[in-house]
């Protein structure tokens, strides 16, 4: 399965990628994740799109930052793969790239947060090489 791997910070190539942010955020409109991805790019968010016979069946956000407890990192935000295309190998790719690109920033660790309910994701980043090292606690106000 030949894919393609393409990076954007384009606020017009993410807009286009609506349909594959709204199969993890249904109730999302096209204004709000405008608005939002607006606020986000002066803060180095990036797109990582997987691409298939111009077919788009992946993405994943991603941020490129530093902290004190994990120094330079990359964070993985709101994976997702197509339905017809999970378990078929694009979301290792997607991985296998984005550490590759952690590794050319000087980057210490790749991050991200899995909803507790979320087993399956769970599985796949552990085998991905992911471990849990903590909670991420909120509080909405």
């Amino acid at each position: 399965m030949e894919i393609q791997l393409l990076e954007t910070s384009s606020l017009e190539e993410m807009k286009n990628n609506f349909d594959l942010i709204q199969l993890m955020y249904p109730d999302l409109s096209l204004e709000a994740y405008e608005a939002m991805l607006q606020e986000m790019l002066p803060n180095q968010y990036f797109q990582l799109i997987a691409i298939q016979n111009n077919q788009k069946i992946g993405l994943t956000g991603f941020w490129i930052n530093t902290k004190l407890w994990s120094g330079k990192y990359l964070e993985i935000d709101h994976f997702v793969i197509a339905p017809a295309f999970r378990s078929s190998g694009v979301g290792a790719q997607m991985v296998a790239y984005l550490e590759e690109k952690a590794k050319s920033e000087h980057c210490k660790m790749l991050t991200l947060d899995a909803y507790t309910n979320n087993f399956k994701a769970h599985k796949f980043f552990y085998n991905q090489g992911f471990i849990p090292k903590g909670f991420h606690f909120l509080k909405e106000i």
